[in-house]
């Protein structure tokens, strides 16, 4: 589909003028269109043996039993389709041989021509539909078309919801385009359906280390909604897990929760450090707090955080954290100089106080742990 790359006016996700009924952004293709699918590709790999035995997600649905002999054989054009009548069952066997010919456009065509009689004649079949439209989008996604490919999906994923294959090749398109979290959460929902589909646990892996590099450590937050599979749609559901399992999965849990504290923590204690530079004692001393609040036994929060008291005259709550800090760590200097300099404010003598605190900010540029 060389052609296609070079989208007109209006052509895209969110559809434009249709040269066909229930076409979006439809263009003719040419050739096998291999060239042009690389990219898409290299992605997304196929995914053979994760699907149903032979299958993958680049085959269409619903294809008909092929004769025997090489790829490119003659395929049973009449056999039966769901509950189509047999014109567009035959469209659609063929969209299905020409797709496995490499005639992406080709098949693209037969698939419309089937999707548009459904829709003229009023078949009121969904599931036939669903499939249609998902075979349509595996063509514009081997073609590089992302948005008509994510269009399409949406579309079956209306007629059939948590159908395995729009799922994956949406999330694949979602990938091509960039937009990591919506590929994110429906390679969760594959999951969720069947977790065995091995393209989909390598993508979230991927795609997890992208949004962290993108979004930060709160990039869970970012996601969109992740619907919750119903049993009735899940496939190679397992036994309950074991009571070791259970145990692993409960202590990773608290490792990851331990490391996002500790991230969090150091981030607290870097502003805080910035903060005091910069002469906000008051600010700086709130994530210190903060810092406190994820450990409470550090003893060099509480000396940092008694100097920004001492610079806010804040003798009585100097005092205190020097005092928690000797508990900790009863040989501490810097808790005994300034809890000496937080006795000095309570008898009022500020001014000693202060010429003292400048002086060990001048000496000490880094005095914070």
């Amino acid at each position: 589909m060389g052609n296609s790359q070079k989208k007109g006016p209006g052509h895209g996700e969110g559809g434009g003028p249709h040269s066909q009924p229930g076409t979006p952004g439809y263009k003719r293709s040419h050739g096998n269109n291999t060239a042009n699918s690389k990219d898409v590709q290299g992605k997304s790999s196929a995914v053979n043996g994760t699907l149903p035995a032979g299958k993958s997600q680049d085959e269409p649905q619903g294809s008909g039993p092929a004769h025997s002999g090489t790829a490119g054989a003659s395929c049973n054009l009449d056999a039966p389709c769901g509950a189509l009548p047999p014109p567009l069952a035959r469209l659609k066997n063929e969209g299905n041989m020409l797709f496995k010919n490499g005639q992406f456009g080709d098949a693209l065509e037969k698939y419309t021509q089937a999707i548009d009689g459904c829709i003229e004649a009023g078949i009121d079949s969904p599931e036939d539909l669903c499939i249609l439209y998902s075979n349509r989008a595996a063509c514009y996604l081997k073609d590089g078309n992302s948005a008509d490919c994510i269009q399409d999906c949406t579309r079956s994923l209306e007629l059939r919801p948590f159908s395995l294959k729009p799922l994956l090749r949406r999330a694949m398109a979602y990938e091509t385009l960039e937009r990591y979290r919506k590929a994110y959460a429906d390679y969760k929902t594959v999951l969720q359906i069947d977790n065995s589909v091995q393209a989909a646990q390598d993508s979230v892996h991927r795609i997890t280390k992208m949004l962290i590099e993108q979004d930060g450590p709160d990039w869970r937050e970012k996601l969109p909604e992740i619907p919750m599979v119903p049993l009735s749609a899940q496939q190679h559901r397992k036994d309950e897990p074991s009571a070791e399992i259970l145990q692993a999965r409960a202590a990773r849990a608290e490792q990851e929760k331990a490391r996002k504290a500790e991230a969090r923590f150091t981030q607290m204690k870097q502003e805080g450090s910035d903060l005091v530079k910069s002469g906000q004692f008051q600010g700086a001393a709130d994530k210190y707090s903060e810092c406190l609040a994820i450990k409470p036994n550090e003893c060099a929060i509480y000396t940092n955080r008694a100097l920004c008291y001492l610079k806010l005259e804040g003798f009585a709550e100097a005092k205190r954290d020097c005092d928690s800090a000797l508990q900790i760590e009863p040989n501490n200097k810097k808790a005994f100089y300034r809890r000496a300099l937080a006795h000095k404010g309570l008898k009022g003598d500020i001014e000693a106080i202060n010429e003292e605190m400048n002086r060990e900010l001048q000496e000490e540029q880094t005095l914070l742990h």
